[in-house]
């Protein structure tokens, strides 16, 4: 079990923790895998979403997880997101901690997604899972199974740009945690 480090302010680290609400307290990294469903992604697309995986592993364990739209090529909408739910309940353990990402989900600010990163360790969660549906959402299973539904925006967006939105988010979310500098 990881326990997040609080770096001394003094250090020249980029990383150093300055301020910050969990500052004082330790917080558990628990891991924290991103499932989405989407055809291969952009090269560049690819780039910065994993640009944004290595930052966020130097707080915790992260594992981005592709899962391929319409597994059994569907031809009615149901029934495409009823077999892209299946296959992305295969992946989740029933110890994880499902963030469901949904246009109808909680409006959300950036501390407070960094309170949901840091709480759900201190919850006895083992992993945090964030889920991104295909072009028409989600299911019925994972509906049910998610333990938080939010939206990053109130616009709809794509899910590839909903991807690189929530990567950035988690990053953030770990800045506001140690109490960086890159949160203003």
């Amino acid at each position: 079990m990881a326990t997040a480090v609080y770096l001394n302010s003094a250090s020249s680290n980029p990383f150093q923790a300055t301020k910050g609400k969990y500052a004082a307290q330790s917080v558990r990294a628990v891991p924290i895998r991103v499932l989405s469903v989407g055809k291969k992604r952009s090269r560049e697309l690819q780039l910065m979403v994993d640009e944004y995986a290595e930052k966020i592993k130097y707080y915790c364990s992260f594992e981005d997880v592709q899962i391929r739209p319409n597994p059994r090529n569907a031809r009615d909408q149901r029934a495409q997101v009823d077999d892209e739910d299946a296959a992305m309940m295969n992946h989740i353990r029933s110890d994880d901690w499902v963030v469901m990402l949904d246009e109808r989900g909680q409006d959300i600010r950036s501390e407070e997604m960094a309170e949901l990163i840091g709480n759900a360790g201190n919850m006895g969660a083992s992993r945090l899972s964030f889920c991104i549906g295909g072009p028409y959402g989600h299911g019925r299973k994972m509906r049910e199974r998610a333990n938080k539904s939010i939206k990053l925006s109130s616009l709809v967006l794509n899910h590839q740009i909903a991807l690189l939105v929530l990567m950035e988010q988690l990053y953030r979310s770990w800045t506001i945690l140690k109490g960086q500098n890159y949160h203003h």
